[in-house]
């Protein structure tokens, strides 16, 4: 049993910054964040281990976000800069037992919460 909960969404500028967070309850595993805007898909934005040993990035966010978490207080950090106009959707986190880009290797899901990036 997992329970996830993302919060630090907002508005902001093209350029600007948010730091997206996901607390959770019981064993998280492995740890994703997702996006889906509006007519579009469920994206892949990141993934990382348990130990936080290996991360991995969608090639849209590369060198703009970061994933990390800290595992004293079982919650999960997207720290995203450089922000554009295309990155608004509703961003999730997802927990389970795989590192993974897919989407149902992942066995739990937060609510999302909205990025909006417009000038």
């Amino acid at each position: 049993q997992v329970q996830l909960a993302e919060s630090g969404g907002g508005s902001v500028q093209p350029g600007g910054s948010l730091r997206l967070s996901c607390a959770a309850s019981g064993r998280t595993f492995s740890m994703g964040w997702f996006r889906q805007a509006p007519g579009k898909e469920r994206e892949f934005v990141a993934a990382i281990t348990w130990s936080g040993g290996s991360t991995t990035y969608a090639g849209s966010v590369k060198g703009r976000f970061t994933i990390s978490r800290d595992n004293a207080k079982n919650t999960g950090y997207l720290q995203m800069n450089s922000l554009k106009p295309e990155d608004t959707a509703v961003y999730y986190c997802a927990a389970g037992g795989r590192w993974s880009p897919t989407p149902r290797e992942y066995s739990y899901w937060g609510q999302g919460t909205q990025v909006t990036v417009s000038s």
